[in-house]
C-alpha cells in the first residue's frame, strides 16, 4: 500500500532513485476540479525533493477546471505555500514519455506537518479507517476516451469509425492499442481488457484492481499514458465526459470489492446475491450517499451532459444485479468464481472527478453504512426511465442530481462526507463545484463541450 506519513520523512528508501535512468521527474497532484497539476525536477534533485518537498501554492485547492480561482472559507488566495513530497514507492519510469519518470505526491505545510486538505492523504486515511474496522478494499477505475485527429485546432475530428465494440473499429487502432498496453505494462500497470466502446470514436481500458490509493495513482498514470501514446500516433485523447452534445459520453466507472478476516464480503453470505451482511451494509452506505458522491466524482457542468437516462451512465439512485442503468451495479461473476470475482461498479463517475477524492469518499460512505448496519432496498431490473411514477415509488428509485448546483447542495448536506474530509477539504471542494456551477449556469451544451474538451 502507498504510504502517507503525517510528517515529511526525514529519511526514506532512496533505492528507487538509485535505479532511475530518467533525466527528469514529473511530480503530480490532482486538484479539487479533477485537473492533474505537476511540478518537475531533474532526477539528481529527486532525493532533495523527497526530503524537503517542492513548493506549490495552496491557491490550487480552489482552482476551477478553467484555471480561475475562487475563495473558500479556509483556502484560496495568493498567500502561503505548501510542499509536494513524492511517494518514491510509486516512482515510475515513463515508457510513454522517454527520459522522464513520474511520482504522485502528498501535500505538507512548511513546518513539515500534513496539509489538512491533501486529497491523496484523504484516500489513505479512509483506507486506514477501513483497515481499523477489519476491512480491506480492492478498487480499479475503468477509463473511457475518444480518439481524435491531432491538428492545429481545438475541435474534435474523430480518428476512428465503425460499429460500437466492432472489430472494424479495433482494426483502425490495433498498433496504437498494442503500444498503449505495452507502455502501461512496462510502467507496472496490469491491463485487464481493452476494447472499442459505444460512443463516437470511443475506446475503453480496464486494469487489475489494487488497494485504493494505488488505484487512484494508477488512474492518473493511465490517463497520462493514454494522452502521450495518442500523441505519438498522431492522435489526441479526449477524456472529458461529453464527446458531442446529445451523444453518449465517457465515464470513469469505479469497481470495488471488500474482504475481512473471514474472506470476501460480496460472496458466501445469505444477503442479496450471496452478499454477507457487512458487504450489504457497505453498499447500502454508498447507495445512500450517491447524490453527494456525484459532486465528488462527476460534478463538472459538462458531466451532466453525459448523465442522461438510457445511456448506461448510472443516473438513477438504485442498485441491481448486472443492471447497467443503475448507478450501483452488482456483479457476481461466472458461477464458481464469486469468491474472487464478485464486485460492485459505481457508474456515475467520470474523469472530471479527483480519483483520490472518489475512492476516499466511497470508502467513507461504505463505512458509515457498516456502522449503521444499513440494508439495501429492493433491487431494480430494467431501465427506470420506462417506470411509471408508482413503479419508481415502490422501487424507491430516484434521479441523481441533474445540475452541478443540485449536486453541490447534496455535498453540502452530507455529514458523512463532511466528517470524513474535514472542514478544509470539504469546503474547498464545495467552493470549486459551486463556482463552476455559477460561472457556467447559462452556458450552452456546445460551449461546455468546447470548454472541457482537452482539460482532463
Amino acid at each position: 500500500m502507498a504510504t502517507t506519513p503525517d510528517r515529511i520523512p526525514a529519511e526514506g528508501d532512496t533505492a528507487p532513485i538509485e535505479r532511475l535512468d530518467a533525466a527528469m521527474v514529473a511530480l503530480s497532484f490532482v486538484d479539487n476540479a479533477g485537473i492533474t497539476r505537476v511540478k518537475t525536477v531533474p532526477s539528481q534533485r529527486l532525493d532533495r525533493a523527497s526530503r524537503y518537498g517542492v513548493g506549490v501554492s495552496p491557491c490550487f485547492e480552489t482552482f476551477a477546471f478553467d484555471d480561475l480561482m475562487a475563495i473558500g472559507r479556509y483556502l484560496g488566495g495568493p498567500d502561503g505555500d505548501l510542499r509536494l513530497v513524492p511517494d518514491l514507492s510509486m516512482l515510475t519510469e515513463l515508457a510513454c514519455q522517454p527520459g522522464w519518470a513520474w511520482a504522485p505526491t502528498d501535500k505538507y505545510t512548511q513546518d513539515g506537518t500534513r496539509f489538512a486538505a491533501c486529497q491523496r492523504h484523504f484516500a489513505a486515511r479512509q483506507t486506514a479507517a477501513a483497515q481499523a474496522a477489519g476491512l480491506r478494499l480492492s478498487m480499479a477505475f475503468e477509463t473511457e476516451w475518444a480518439v481524435g485527429r491531432a491538428d492545429d485546432t481545438d475541435d474534435f475530428t474523430p480518428a476512428i469509425h465503425g460499429p460500437a465494440y466492432g472489430l472494424v473499429r479495433l482494426g483502425q487502432v490495433a498498433d496504437y492499442a498494442a503500444d498503449l498496453v505495452a507502455a502501461l505494462e512496462r510502467q507496472g500497470v496490469t491491463v485487464a481488457q481493452f476494447h472499442p466502446e459505444y460512443a463516437l470514436a470511443q475506446l475503453e481500458l480496464s486494469v487489475e484492481p489494487s488497494e485504493p490509493v494505488t488505484a487512484a495513482d494508477e488512474a492518473v498514470l493511465v490517463r497520462h499514458t493514454i494522452r502521450q501514446v495518442s500523441a505519438r500516433h498522431g492522435l489526441r485523447a479526449l477524456l472529458a465526459p461529453c464527446i458531442e452534445p446529445g451523444g453518449a459520453g465517457s465515464g470513469a466507472h469505479l469497481h470495488l470489492s471488500v474482504t475481512d478476516e473471514d474472506g470476501p464480503l460480496f460472496a458466501g453470505g445469505d444477503g442479496p446475491h450471496g452478499m454477507r451482511r457487512t458487504g450489504e451494509a457497505f453498499l447500502a452506505g454508498v447507495l445512500r450517499e450517491l447524490p453527494a458522491l456525484v459532486a465528488v466524482g462527476a460534478g463538472n457542468p459538462a458531466s451532466f451532459l453525459r448523465s442522461e437516462p438510457s445511456r448506461w451512465a448510472g443516473v438513477w439512485q438504485c442498485w441491481g444485479h448486472e443492471t447497467r442503468e443503475a448507478a450501483l451495479r452488482f456483479v457476481t461473476g461466472v458461477r464458481g468464481t464469486e469468491a474472487w470475482a464478485a464486485n460492485a461498479e459505481i457508474k456515475c463517475f467520470d474523469a472530471t472527478g479527483n480519483p483520490y477524492l472518489i475512492v476516499g469518499s466511497v470508502i467513507a460512505a461504505g463505512l458509515a453504512g457498516v456502522a449503521e448496519q444499513l440494508r439495501l432496498p429492493v433491487e431494480i431490473t430494467g431501465d427506470p426511465a420506462a417506470f411509471d411514477a408508482e413503479a419508481r415509488m415502490v422501487s424507491n428509485v430516484r434521479r441523481l442530481p441533474t445540475t452541478p448546483s443540485e449536486a453541490a447542495d447534496h455535498l453540502a448536506a452530507s455529514t458523512v462526507l463532511a466528517d470524513a474530509m474535514g472542514v478544509e477539504l470539504h469546503d474547498a471542494l464545495l467552493t470549486v463545484r459551486r463556482a463552476e456551477a455559477e460561472r457556467y449556469a447559462a452556458a450552452s451544451a456546445e460551449e461546455l463541450v468546447a470548454l472541457t474538451r482537452w482539460r482532463f
